[in-house]
């Protein structure tokens, strides 16, 4: 497969900013058709962007002959269905994160990936940012020495949104297209990346809240969990958290130092030695997607190879269940 054609599935915000421009950007590369549900979203962004044909209906996008590639944008209660529909028809998917809104699901895509030798891969583009990319070196390089702990704290306050005042609530506070609240929407960037390091979560306990009673789903959580290798990790989410709370810091624990970071701020790393403290900044792409969509279309042409795929995306999804007490 020499040169991608895609197909977005969903032309919501995240394809406006984060990922929709980098697929046009990469070398042997090109959006050529777009599908919404609403017929003016999909005419719209067909048309901002220069995208040859738009559809409402996802099963004719992935008929398409000229689409060879499928990319999945919409809320993660239909990533399975529409990435096993693109498998199926023998086309590669890319999928936005979570890879489904159950661990269960998500077996369902790796069987059905495994059955067809079609690649699913995932957007858990922080993996690939040069941002964490230099967390991870600090940890490999040793210069913490050996990891004893992690802590992940996480807190702000209520949005406008969360309200309700419209008489609706945001698709991320719906548990029956989420998957849970917020915390199943942004734990799993932190969780990939903390697996990203340190191996597959093999055990993940939760005590899960709704302290704010604005919505039904969750908006409190505290967790532990446990590495292959054996280290220790702990956690705090709180979404209905007074603004002087507000937090968001993975502490990684060395017996020779520690190194601090955000995960959705991108505020300077902090790494502590016993030579002091060194503040770090690292600048990311404007496409915060681009290094990982380069990096799943270099594979797909045989190039190189993209790490994130759907098997390595589901321990998150695991973790997130047994955290939220769903099995």
């Amino acid at each position: 497969m020499n040169y991608l054609k895609w197909g977005f599935i969903g032309c919501g915000e995240v394809t406006e900013l984060k990922s929709g421009p980098a697929f046009s950007e990469v070398e042997g590369s090109s959006v050529v058709a777009v599908m919404s549900r609403t017929e003016e979203r999909a005419r719209t962004y067909a048309i901002k962007h220069g995208v040859p044909r738009w559809y409402t209906d996802a099963q004719e996008l992935i008929n398409d002959p000229e689409v060879n590639a499928v990319y999945v944008a919409t809320p993660p209660s239909s990533h399975a269905t529409y990435a096993i529909m693109a498998m199926k028809a023998g086309k590669p998917v890319y999928v936005e994160k979570p890879l489904a809104s159950s661990y269960e699901d998500c077996a369902r895509v790796n069987r059905v990936s495994e059955e067809t030798g079609m690649p699913c891969f995932v957007a858990y583009y922080r993996r690939y940012l040069p941002y964490f990319q230099k967390v991870k070196d600090i940890v490999n390089s040793g210069q913490i020495g050996k990891m004893v702990n992690v802590n992940v704290r996480f807190a702000t306050p209520p949005r406008e949104m969360d309200y309700g005042k419209d008489g609706k609530l945001p698709w991320r506070l719906q548990t029956d297209i989420a998957g849970g609240g917020y915390f199943y929407d942004m734990a799993p960037h932190q969780f990939d990346l903390l697996q990203d390091m340190f191996g597959v979560i093999v055990e993940a306990r939760g005590i899960c809240a709704n302290r704010g009673g604005l919505y039904e789903a969750e908006d409190s959580v505290s967790a532990c969990f446990e590495f292959e290798n054996g280290l220790p990790g702990s956690g705090s989410w709180c979404f209905v958290a007074h603004e002087s709370a507000q937090e968001d810091r993975i502490e990684l624990v060395g017996d020779r130092g520690s190194v601090s970071f955000s995960v959705f701020d991108y505020k300077p790393i902090k790494l502590h030695t016993s030579e002091g403290t060194e503040t770090i900044s690292v600048p990311n792409p404007p496409y915060v997607q681009f290094p990982i969509i380069k990096k799943v279309i270099e594979h797909l042409q045989g190039l190189d190879m993209c790490s994130c795929t759907s098997v390595s995306a589901t321990p998150t999804n695991w973790a997130l269940d047994r955290i939220l007490g769903k099995f």
